[in-house]
């Protein structure tokens, strides 16, 4: 997944400045998982389902998951 797309996807729907959001795929890319945020169940569940939607929709494998603290 082009970092463009991800970073567009981190400040759209996640509400990330783009300099934390480069700082979330740099994480991602050295580390196998970053953390976009912490929300409650259903926030999560929602954002989780858009970024994948979104994903999906423009053909990239970009993933979104979440995990309970």
């Amino acid at each position: 997944t082009p970092m463009d797309f991800v970073i567009e996807v981190l400040t759209n729907f996640i509400g990330m400045p783009e300099d934390i959001a480069t700082a979330v795929i740099l994480e991602v890319h050295t580390q196998g998982v970053g953390i976009c945020g912490t929300y409650s169940k259903d926030v999560a569940e929602t954002k989780v389902y858009v970024v994948n939607t979104y994903s999906l929709e423009h053909e990239y494998p970009l993933k979104c998951a979440m995990e309970e603290i």
